[in-house]
Formats: C-alpha cells, sequence, structure tokens
C-alpha cells in the first residue's frame, strides 16, 4: 500500500520542488521561531525554548512545514496550468496561514499596531496575545483544506500530463 498520494508524488519527484519546500519552510522556521522569542541573533546565535513554549513550538513547526509544501505544490500548479496570479489569490490560505501562526502581539509588530492604530490596536494585540494557540490551530487547519484543495486539482484535473 503506497501512503504518500499522488499529487505529492508528482510534485516532489522534481527536486527543485523539493528545493522550494525546504528553503520556505526554513525561512519560515526562523521568522516565526524570532516572532516567538525563541530564536536570538544577537549578540551570538541561540536558541531557546521554555516549558511553556512547547506547543506554540509545535505548531510553528507544523505550520513552517506545511507552508513549504503548500507553496512548493502551488507554484507547481500555477507552471503547469500556465496561470497568472490575480490580487484575489494573494489572500488565500497559505496568507492567512502565515498571518495568523506569528504572534503579533509577541513582537515588536505588536508594537507598530498599537503605534498605528491606538486604542484599536491594543485590543487586537490583546486578542491575538490571548488566543494565539487557538489562531494557529486554524491556521494549520486552513493550511491543511489548501493542500486538500491543490491535491484535488491535481488529481481530478487535467494538470496531469
Amino acid at each position: 500500500m503506497n501512503v504518500i498520494p499522488f499529487s505529492f508524488r508528482i510534485v516532489f519527484s522534481n527536486l527543485s520542488y523539493i528545493f522550494i519546500a525546504t528553503v520556505v519552510a526554513v525561512v519560515f522556521w526562523i521568522l516565526f521561531n524570532t516572532f516567538d522569542k525563541l530564536l536570538f541573533f544577537s549578540p551570538v546565535w541561540t536558541f531557546y525554548l521554555p516549558d511553556d513554549a512547547v506547543l506554540g513550538f509545535i505548531l510553528t513547526n507544523t505550520s513552517s512545514i506545511l507552508l513549504g509544501i503548500l507553496i512548493s505544490m502551488n507554484i507547481y500548479v500555477i507552471k503547469q496550468a500556465n496561470l497568472k496570479v490575480s490580487k484575489s489569490s494573494l489572500l488565500s490560505g497559505t496568507t492567512l496561514g502565515i498571518l495568523s501562526s506569528t504572534c503579533a502581539s509577541c513582537s515588536s509588530i505588536g508594537f507598530v499596531i498599537i503605534s498605528t492604530l491606538g486604542g484599536t490596536g491594543i485590543a487586537i494585540s490583546n486578542f491575538l496575545e490571548v488566543y494565539a494557540i487557538p489562531l494557529r490551530i486554524i491556521s494549520i487547519l486552513i493550511l491543511l483544506y489548501a493542500l486538500y484543495l491543490v491535491h484535488n486539482k491535481l488529481t481530478k484535473s487535467c494538470l496531469i500530463h
């Protein structure tokens, strides 16, 4: 019995898509862990994982890996279908997954939100801090749904040559 879905075998049979997925996953892993204050670059490169951040770390790792896979598969679909990327596709599950995976109130982004939006920014920052774990779980579910849609697009359409 074959455990790897057909769409994954199609896309990742090409080494360039494996490379794209790896680079994207590593970049987002660094980005998410820097925002969560788990990865430090100054004065020396340090990684610190306290006991209370393990769940968030697991969720950001999962998000990073799913983002790498999803972006690589989306690039494959766009190249195979000769599609042009529209502005509406920028607000896809990938973008929503990226935005909800980062802890906006835990980083300097929270200060930008507060200083830009004033009282509303404080409420938004507080909401993002309190509901960070549920938002990350929702973003993983959105990324999984987006992967399901890409899988269906590859296996149930005429894109496979």
